[in-house]
């Protein structure tokens, strides 16, 4: 009878889940855990067809479909991951959502040299959309995730923040509140939910070199040049964060860890 493979790393028989992990951050965050021994990565994202294509290329690496503003079916997705594996060791919340149409408000701005006038203008649908994925999707996330690790008094949570809570840019006022928003729910639910045996930590990254930066035009990507710091940082240099933030390095840690190259400090 063939043996059972033997994971190793510090991640080794660990089972995950990562949402938003078809491109960017999540995409990074889900190829490590995996390479660093996880029995099981979970990889769920909008873009069903994206995550699969990620998960084609790691080991014990799963896709489905999961909109996270749908509070059923992230229940669902996270149940799914019980029955078949026994357990949720992981979770990094990765999946979020930009403006595209108010980035590039904010740019024929700059490039005009007139100020930004943006909040009088902003149509519902637009302020709904991004609250609805960046803080209601979050809330859905950590609820399902605290509902199946609490039991076993054990798990690791890292969400994705943005530094855009704390310096919250000019025309972008549905993003910075959905993140700030992000930043309390989870320092609310780390408060709660230590005493249970689950961690919960949050990344605030800066500029990061992602698809949805690839959105964002080039006359306010260049506002964030500045000869002190690096422009944009990689994926996979955020995922090193937010994954020590999920290892037993972290054992003692409660954090909402700034990484924006040295831009600000909270």
């Amino acid at each position: 009878m063939a043996s059972e493979e033997v994971r190793t790393g510090r991640f080794a028989d660990r089972v995950a889940m990562v949402t938003g992990a078809a491109s960017g951050i999540g995409a990074a965050v889900a190829r490590q855990l995996a390479a660093e021994g996880a029995r099981a990565v979970v990889l769920a994202d909008v873009n069903g067809d994206g995550a699969a294509a990620v998960a084609e290329g790691p080991p014990a690496s799963r896709a489905l479909a999961l909109d996270v503003t749908d509070a059923a079916g992230v229940d669902s997705a996270v149940q799914d991951v019980l029955h078949r594996y026994g357990r949720l060791d992981i979770l990094v919340h990765a999946a979020g959502a930009d403006d595209p149409e108010a980035k590039q408000r904010i740019a024929d701005a700059a490039v005009e040299g007139r100020p930004v006038e943006l909040t009088d203008s902003l149509d519902d649908a637009s302020w709904r959309r991004v609250v609805r994925v960046n803080l209601d999707g979050t809330f859905h996330v950590l609820r399902a995730a605290v509902r199946v690790m609490r039991p076993r008094g054990a798990g690791a949570i890292v969400v994705i923040g943005s530094s855009s809570a704390f310096d919250a840019p000019v025309g972008y006022p549905h993003y910075a509140a959905s993140k700030a928003g992000v930043h309390a729910l989870a320092q609310a639910v780390a408060k709660e939910v230590i005493a249970s045996g689950i961690r919960v930590n949050l990344v605030a990254p800066g500029p990061t070199d992602t698809g949805m930066a690839a959105r964002t035009p080039e006359a306010l990507r260049s506002t964030f040049a500045d000869p002190r710091v690096r422009p944009y940082a990689t994926p996979e240099e955020i995922s090193e964060i937010a994954l020590f933030l999920a290892s037993d390095a972290a054992a003692n840690l409660g954090a909402v860890l700034l990484a924006n190259g040295g831009r600000f400090t909270a």
